[in-house]
């Protein structure tokens, strides 16, 4: 049985879906699910066995054999297949171009779907993604989508490089970078990135990051108090 609300936000690289939904789920007490970090997972085990990324067959083939799941720890939230932790493995800046082009295979998409859900049917989650309000929850209570310029969402992306200390790196490189990835998530025929029907759109080009979890909390309530909720979520 459902508890609380399944919330859904989606956006493009860098409009800072990972750390908002990370910090609005520890406001309400909810779980956090970055299902980009699914994606990852498949290019790095694709990366490493020198598969092909447009060969939807074998990555289809490659996602059977993955056991993907998330442990709770002090932490914060790890990635394991199997019995291996790759959360920090597919962090690397190498797997965001894997990530984009093997979400762009129909048949891995597919064969996440379920994982995906299981993870959030149950409710009282804040699910990030590319197409978490479209396909995968797209009667969530809340639809949110994040967007921001691309030539600051490249700049965020280049501050996290730095500190990754990926010093051969421009800024001019990682805003084409992005803008690549933008086309290729948009214009890739099985579930594009857009916003869902009846998601807010939210732009933080401009705001910081407590600004957007106090925009989105107010949503929360909101959307509570539409509900006749007695209670609302910790906040």
């Amino acid at each position: 049985m459902k508890k609380g609300f399944i919330i859904a936000i989606d956006g493009p690289a860098g409009a800072g879906k990972s750390t908002v939904s990370r910090l609005l789920a520890e406001r309400l007490g909810y779980r956090y699910i970055d299902t980009g970090a699914l994606y990852r997972a498949v290019g790095l085990f694709a990366w490493e066995q020198e598969l092909d990324p447009d060969n939807g067959e074998q990555l289809a083939t490659l996602c059977d054999t993955l056991d993907l799941r998330f442990e709770s720890e002090p932490q914060g939230m790890r990635l394991f297949a199997g019995e291996r932790d790759v959360t920090l493995a597919i962090r690397h800046p190498d797997m965001s171009q894997m990530a984009s082009k093997v979400s762009a295979q129909p048949r891995v998409r597919q064969a996440l779907l379920g994982l995906q859900r299981r993870l959030g049917e149950t409710g009282e989650a804040v699910l990030e993604g590319r197409d978490i309000g479209t396909v995968v929850f797209p009667d969530a209570d809340i639809k949110i989508y994040l967007e921001a310029t691309p030539e600051e969402r490249g700049r965020r992306r280049y501050a996290e490089l730095q500190q990754q200390e990926e010093t051969n790196v421009s800024l001019a490189a990682t805003i084409q970078e992005m803008a690549e990835r933008d086309q290729r998530d948009s214009e890739r025929v099985h579930a594009p990135l857009r916003p869902a029907d009846g998601a807010v759109r939210m732009d933080t080009t401009t705001l910081t990051l407590p600004e957007v979890v106090d925009r989105m909390v107010e949503l929360v309530n909101a959307h509570a108090s539409s509900e006749g909720r007695k209670e609302k979520p910790a906040l």
